[in-house]
């Protein structure tokens, strides 16, 4: 079949045509495989003849099952065999069937494959299909594969993952379209195409099976090696369409993305397809968005987990590149038919600063990464391989600046060119010497004895012995490569460029630098767009469209139509004034507005403006499908996010930045507090002004608004008596203590799931409070979500129906992540879960009236991302957790059968006996509870050390458990309620030495090795003075302990002190300054870690 996929190329090419039949129109022929013509049948059959003579086989149908299965593997053995003869060949003599030069109908060659197909399976083997290498521009091998449905469902049933990536066999219809100033000689085009394809076809016959032993069973994948049978993917068998065709599976995340709202204008924005359907590439935060205009749909490329710093897509558009900045970058490469990650570049920067600058070969087989180190590398990946290396790096001078722009020659993959805002560089990969050339002459203004302007963007003259760089200054520096001949013998050097020129080509700076077909191309400050001819002469220009600053500029990579009556393309501005025929394009401009513009008729059109500063506002509407989202650019837009449906807008005037929203509880008002102080009524709909005034009282940003549930009031910021309250005077109703160590992050009132009001606060020590509503009472302490850092901010889930009343639910952020929580709270890990939503911090969270969605915005990162919410995944998940104390036991180190739950329970049982007195005769009472005065001692005994206030908490939580319902206090535990109360109330991370070496900062001074420690005098001074403070006599105890002069501690059997308090000399046991290691191992005598487990998140 790969030889007969080339026939109607070969015949084309004699009969003169310069173009396909297939590429015109859909062959008809396709269609006819269940029902083919009765020429069809002969050439099929005399098709098969010929193969039953080169088998010498004489097989007829109706043989044995087992005759079938031989004749099978034949059929492709001599498929095998005609690849590996012809592999090494020009293109043009590629055979077009199993007798040379014999010419083979497409309906033959779909007849010929179905059969093979139907061959094996007969025999109980399974095929993923056999996929031909073709030319660059072929359609009809996609077409012939997908054309019959079903053919088309036996390759996705069996599809598996993708092994490796033969970019000519799955090349779309237009991978390279050159115009004739790009052709290159027929040597340049012979380096770079044709060993990039013996590259990959020794990679290809590298991951072929080995042949198993003699009498091993053979499998589908031996079969395939030996057939020179690739198992394809979804990725190998898709079609463009497939992207947004996909069925909606049930979802398997509690949340999922379904929207982004906003776009990074500092990154490109692509087309990347035209033909029926408008798709552009663009990016929100840490996910690419393929984004269809026409449907209003949008397809989320997720996997990053760091900001997208650059991305970048191959010629064809069919290979998308994105790579981030930050810990673990990674670099991703996706198939945009289908949005499947196909590769992962893992550790492209080991030292983890990401990748600043990127580019990919128009074939897609290689892909240059610059990192934004301090000392960048420049890195060529052969991608399409697997490989977990560069395939060569070099490390550039710091003199060169921060390269921030590479792309590579368009007809020859093996140089490239990058800029810094001061330094061109140009490559020349030499790869059988494993070398990156380069060369980077400096330019200065005495070069041309003019100003040359900061670089902007860099490309390959169209006549390919030159490279652009074009400067903020309106200019064009033009350098000469100059190339060495070639020598079989003997090496003469590398190439390398020179300045040549400094051409003023306009008065305004250069933004954007691109070519396309046979123009060179321009985008400036002031929205012009310039087309150039190889000569630099203006060809056109686009200067009315009243466009910010471009950003970035994408051609289609539809050939534009040719002229007809009907056509209205411009006139250019030469002599002759042809008509000006290009491809439609997309405009991005630095304002964050991308436009369409069809060439023909001239028509532009706005496909989206979005804020071009931070969003930190959103909020709500309390009953109709509306969000509205406030930037720092002064920007309100409101959506409908039902349908993803644009509304209105308002920006206001300059200097004023939006910091947050709120409508009121009847969705009439919406609030907006501002950077500067003020804070706007605005009406919900228009949002045009509800008062004459905005009110003015403050000086910094309104950072909170809230309305009273009558909207007579509106607060900001803190709580206030507002009985009290008179103009200019807010009066403060109560301030209370919540926390010792920690401080509280976010407070919201509890839903009524007990008999008892409670206020729910969140603090730094990742811990949930519940407080009494009325006597401020600390009444239970939980174990929060503990994701890489505290929560931040916290909702309650609307409640759906009155029948979920009883079952609540939080939805929260902390400084990247958005999660929910099962309420009530009680220290299970399961009941929480969470995903990265803005890798550079989240600004702000709203809840839709209905509970189905949740929105978050991302600050910096300019956008707000829509999740949808499903309860039942979680509920699943706590299911799964297991019941009881099972979720629990997984906190303790080592589980239940662990250590440290054995001597949990060895301390619990003694601390009976010794409630009951060690020394008593009296008849022992076995018991499953311990009295709460026993609790403390317990928990220092396991290691965990609370201050008193933290034990009245712990003492009030459980007296008071059963109090509202019962009316009586609680004075004993049992062992699974004190595992409860200790997992809830320990430190979530365990003691580290870095929260000792925080104390120590605040406490101590520098000594002489530079390290922070306390006078012995100061240390013992705080110790009877600060916080808890001990009398003297309960710190004498102490240290009589710590230093092993008291049996308490050391034996298991407490006994009178045999050396009392006022007898120790702390002067002698006590060194003269006091460290953090020295407090925590020598004088408390405890091994701690440096760090936690998640102070590095």
């Amino acid at each position: 079949m790969s030889d007969a996929e080339e026939a109607p190329r070969e015949a084309t090419r004699e009969n003169g045509e310069t173009e396909m039949k297939e590429e015109e129109e859909p062959n008809p022929n396709y269609k006819e495989v269940e029902d083919p013509q009765q020429e069809s049948k002969d050439d099929t059959l005399a098709w098969r003849e010929s193969q039953e003579e080169e088998r010498k086989t004489g097989e007829e149908e109706g043989e044995e099952e087992e005759e079938k299965e031989e004749e099978g593997k034949k059929d492709k053995k001599i498929v095998m065999e005609e690849t590996e003869e012809k592999a090494g060949e020009c293109q043009e003599k590629e055979a077009s069937g199993i007798q040379e030069e014999t010419t083979v109908e497409p309906q033959e060659v779909t007849e010929s494959m179905i059969r093979l197909e139907t061959q094996i399976t007969d025999s109980q083997s399974v095929t993923s299909g056999i996929f031909p290498k073709t030319q660059r521009g072929s359609k009809s091998k996609l077409s012939l594969q997908l054309e019959d449905a079903e053919t088309d469902e036996l390759l996705r049933d069996l599809s598996t993952q993708l092994e490796f990536l033969d970019l000519d066999q799955i090349s779309p219809e237009e991978q390279q379209i050159s115009s004739p100033e790009r052709q290159p000689s027929g040597e340049l085009e012979e380096k770079t195409d044709q060993m990039p394809q013996d590259e990959l076809g020794q990679e290809r016959r590298d991951l072929e099976p080995e042949n198993r032993e003699e009498g091993q069973e053979r499998t589908v994948s031996d079969i395939q090696s030996k057939a020179g049978i690739s198992r394809e993917s979804l990725v190998s068998s898709t079609t463009e369409d497939i992207l947004f065709q996909k069925d909606k599976s049930a979802p398997v995340y509690p949340l999922t993305m379904t929207w982004s709202f906003g776009w990074n204008s500092s990154l490109p924005v692509y087309y990347i397809r035209e033909e029926k359907q408008r798709v552009l590439l663009y990016v929100c935060a840490h996910t690419a968005i393929i984004y269809n205009v026409f449907r209003n749909n949008q397809y989320h490329l997720q996997g990053h987990a760091n900001i997208i710093s650059c991305l970048c897509v191959s010629e064809d558009r069919r290979w998308i590149a994105t790579a981030d900045k930050g810990p673990d970058c990674l670099v991703i490469i996706w198939d945009s038919f289908t949005g499947i990650p196909v590769h992962t570049i893992f550790d492209s920067c080991p030292e983890g600063s990401g990748i600043r600058a990127m580019a990919m070969t128009h074939d897609a087989k290689y892909l240059a990464t610059i990192s934004d180190a301090e000392v960048q590398k420049v890195c060529i990946w052969k991608w399409t391989l697997a490989v977990e290396t560069p395939a060569c790096t070099l490390e550039l001078p710091t003199e060169y600046g921060v390269q921030n722009y590479v792309t590579f020659n368009p007809t020859n993959n093996k140089e490239l060119v990058s800029n810094s805002k001061t330094w061109a560089i140009y490559y020349a990969w030499y790869e059988e010497r494993d070398t990156l050339a380069h060369s980077a002459p400096l330019l200065t203004e005495k070069t041309f004895n003019k100003l040359v302007g900061k670089f902007s963007q860099s490309v390959f003259h169209l006549n390919l012995t030159q490279i652009l760089s074009a400067t903020m200054e309106g200019k064009l520096v033009v350098w000469d490569i100059h190339r060495p001949p070639s020598s079989a013998s003997t090496f003469l050097g590398f190439p390398y460029i020179k300045p040549c020129k400094l051409v003023h080509l306009q008065k305004e700076g250069i933004t954007v630098l691109t070519t396309t077909d046979s123009y060179i191309v321009t985008g400036d400050i002031k929205g012009n767009i310039k087309f150039y001819d190889h000569t630099l002469s203006i060809v056109n220009w686009y200067s009315h469209l009243k466009l910010g600053a471009i950003r970035t500029l994408s051609f289609s990579k539809t050939p534009a139509t040719p002229p007809t009556e009907k056509s209205n393309y411009p006139p250019d501005c030469t002599l002759k004034g042809d008509l000006f025929v290009l491809r439609n394009f997309i405009i991005g401009t630095s304002d964050a507005a991308v436009y369409h513009l069809t060439t023909d008729g001239t028509k532009l059109e706005k496909l989206f403006v979005e804020p071009k500063d931070a969003i930190c506002a959103i909020s709500c509407h309390p009953y109709q499908p509306l969000i509205a989202i406030g930037s720092i650019c002064g920007m309100i837009k409101v959506w409908n996010y039902e349908n993803k449906q644009y509304l209105f807008s308002r920006v206001f005037e300059k200097g004023l930045g939006v910091q947050s929203l709120t409508y009121n509880p009847e969705g009439a008002l919406l609030g907006a507090g501002f950077t500067e102080g003020t804070v706007y009524i605005l009406d919900a709909m228009s949002l045009e002004n509800e008062s004459p005034e905005p009110f003015k009282y403050s000086r910094t940003s309104v950072t909170h608004i809230s309305f009273s549930h009558d909207s007579q009031y509106m607060a900001t910021a803190i709580e206030y008596d507002l009985l009290r309250s008179y103009k200019d005077r807010l009066e403060v109703l109560d301030i209370h203590h919540t926390d010792q160590g920690c401080y509280p992050t976010c407070m919201v009132w509890y839903p009524p799931l007990t008999r008892e009001l409670f206020l729910l606060i969140c603090n730094s020590g990742y811990k949930v409070k519940l407080f009494n509503a009325t006597t401020k009472m600390c009444r239970k302490t939980l174990l929060g979500p503990a994701y890489g850092s505290p929560i931040e901010q916290t909702q309650v889930l609307p409640v759906r129906s009155m029948a979920e009343l009883q079952k609540r639910y939080l939805v929260f952020i902390n400084r990247d992540k958005v999660g929910l929580q099962i309420l009530p709270v009680d220290g299970n890990p399961h009941k929480t879960s969470a995903i990265v939503c803005h890798p550079n911090g989240v600004a702000g969270m709203a809840v839709s009236y209905d509970g189905h969605y949740a929105f978050t915005a991302g600050g910096h990162d300019r956008s707000v991302v829509q999740w949808k919410i499903t309860l039942s995944v979680l509920e699943a998940a706590v299911s799964l957790g297991g019941e009881d104390l099972t979720p629990f036991y997984g906190l303790l180190s080592g589980g239940r059968e662990g250590k440290f739950y054995r001597e949990l329970e060895d301390y619990f049982y003694y601390s009976q006996l010794r409630s009951q007195g060690i020394d008593t005769m009296e008849t022992r009472k076995v018991s499953e509870h311990i009295c709460l005065s026993e609790l403390p001692f317990v928990m220092r005994a396991i290691g965990f050390y609370p201050s008193e206030e933290k034990i009245d908490d712990i003492f009030n939580e459980i007296k008071f458990g059963e109090y509202v319902d019962t009316g009586k206090l609680i004075d004993k535990i049992n062992l699974p309620d004190f595992l409860k109360v200790y997992l809830n109330h320990k430190p979530p991370f365990g003691n580290t030495m870095s929260g000792i070496h925080k104390s120590f900062e605040v406490l101590g001074y520098t000594n002489s090795k530079g390290k922070k420690a306390i006078r012995r005098e100061d240390f013992l001074r705080l110790l009877v003075t600060k916080g808890e403070h001990m009398t003297e006599e309960e710190m004498l105890d102490c240290f009589a302990s710590l230093f092993g002069l008291n049996p308490e501690g050391w034996k298991s059997e407490p006994a009178t002190s045999s050396v009392k308090g006022s007898e120790i000399c702390l002067e002698e046991e006590l060194p003269d300054e006091i460290t953090a290691e020295i407090f925590a191992t020598e004088i408390l005598g405890l091994t701690i870690s440096e760090y936690s487990s998640q102070d590095g998140q």
